[in-house]
């Protein structure tokens, strides 16, 4: 009897797929395995963009057909030819094909076992524009999972801010979906993606000099202040795992420091670190949500240290190399849990870095131009950043373990990215 797969996007609905045993091949970090994407007549705009999806993976080296198939289709009326795809290089083959009303069924096909290793069929706007993109990057995902047993992240998206406007803009993964997020005329900066993707916080730039903090939900666009002082300022806000806590920093004259607010009821703002004569901002929490990473100039230049959640436990984290690198920032923690991302200066120009927590190791990623603020997508493996390496401040990601990097374009300037949790999930 076949297990079920629900696709649910956030915050859309829910789908319906199924999924069959999976049986072959076997995923092994470092090793790409050939896959092909097979002709889809009628569906060729989401046959592109799961392609992509696949290909941005960097799970897959994804085989294009440089000319109509002739090795035929598991689902029409010609079994699939599984030695001629295997001649192309390709191990796996994606089939997709309409199924019932507006269903769309996706096979994945072991191609050595010469068997289906999953099967998913679920209801698709076949256009493959607007907001039902999300849900065809959710179908990719649902692929990674059933091919290499790992997640996905092209059912994400990434805010960032617009350098011209000084509006919040969203992007999708794929570099499609490119909108504003926060109203126009109020400038803002530093945004923060909420656990569950429904809602973002951010610093507002108020005429009156004061920074509030907005807690805006996506779907309403309902905006709600901190209870904050009005002529406060505040910055770089981060929410806890549970989405029901955001740690931020408040600047004053003494130095800037960290407070914690209770973001559901709206009340309860305490300090967690000192701020006296230092500065101390850019917090991150610990998937699991006991420890926050955080900037700090308590010791002279900007160095990322370590705390419990409470404020308790402070201390360095990741030490500055006198002589060698300068000052450290935005520090965020993997999804895994095993390392942290985040730049530093480098012969006077930022770039990207991650140390393993593990090993005590710290290791430079980036070397052309100016790079920095990175963020991790929900796989673990790949980072957004911002690099003017093209001549403008542009969003790039980062495949860390291959370095393979491509550019998001945006027709302007672009900085202090976020990238989202899956809207789009498999339970």
């Amino acid at each position: 009897m076949p297990a079920f797969v629900c696709l649910i996007w956030f915050p859309a609905g829910t789908l319906r797929a199924q999924d069959t045993v999976r049986v072959g091949i076997t995923y092994q970090p470092g090793v790409r395995p050939g896959l092909v994407v097979l002709p889809a007549p009628g569906l060729d705009s989401i046959q592109a963009i799961v392609a992509r999806d696949l290909d941005f993976s960097d799970r897959f080296e994804v085989i294009a057909l440089t000319q109509p198939s002739t090795g035929g289709g598991g689902s029409g009326t010609q079994p699939l030819n599984y030695a001629f795809y295997r001649t192309l290089g390709a191990g796996l083959a994606v089939e997709l094909s309409p199924a019932t009303g507006s269903f769309i069924r996706m096979r994945l096909y072991d191609l050595a076992a010469e068997k289906i290793r999953g099967e998913v069929t679920l209801p698709l706007e076949r256009s493959g524009v607007g907001e039902s993109r999300m849900a065809v990057h959710g179908l990719s995902d649902e692929i990674v999972r059933l091919a290499v047993g790992q997640i996905g992240s092209a059912a994400t998206r990434m805010l960032f801010l617009n350098n011209e406007d000084k509006r919040i803009w969203r992007v999708d993964s794929d570099g499609a979906g490119l909108a504003p997020v926060s109203p126009a005329g109020v400038a803002a900066m530093s945004p923060a993606w909420s656990p569950d993707g429904g809602r973002i916080a951010y610093t507002q730039l108020s005429r009156d000099g004061g920074k509030p903090i907005v807690i805006q939900t996506l779907g309403s666009g309902t905006r709600t202040l901190l209870p904050l002082k009005a002529t406060t300022q505040n910055i770089t806000p981060a929410f806890s795992p549970d989405g029901r806590s955001l740690l931020f920093a408040q600047m004053s004259d003494a130095g800037v420091a960290l407070y914690l607010v209770n973001v559901q009821d709206l009340c309860c703002v305490e300090r967690v670190t000192g701020g006296r004569f230092a500065e101390n901002f850019s917090p991150a929490y610990s998937p699991d949500g006991r420890r926050v990473v955080f900037v700090s100039t308590r010791a002279g230049g900007q160095q990322v240290y370590s705390m419990s959640a409470d404020g308790t436990d402070q201390e360095l984290l990741i030490p500055f190399d006198y002589g060698e690198t300068g000052n450290s920032n935005a520090p965020e923690w993997s999804p895994d849990g095993t390392t942290i991302a985040f730049h530093r200066e480098v012969r006077g120009a930022p770039q990207v870095w991650t140390y393993d927590l593990s090993g005590h190791r710290a290791k430079q990623l980036t070397s052309l131009g100016r790079n920095e603020d990175p963020s991790w997508a929900p796989d673990g493996r790949h980072l957004v950043f911002i690099s003017d390496r093209t001549g403008r401040r542009q969003l790039f990601v980062l495949d860390t373990e291959t370095n393979r990097t491509r550019q998001l374009m945006t027709p302007f300037s672009a900085r202090l990215p976020a990238w989202s949790r899956r809207l789009v999930r498999s339970q």
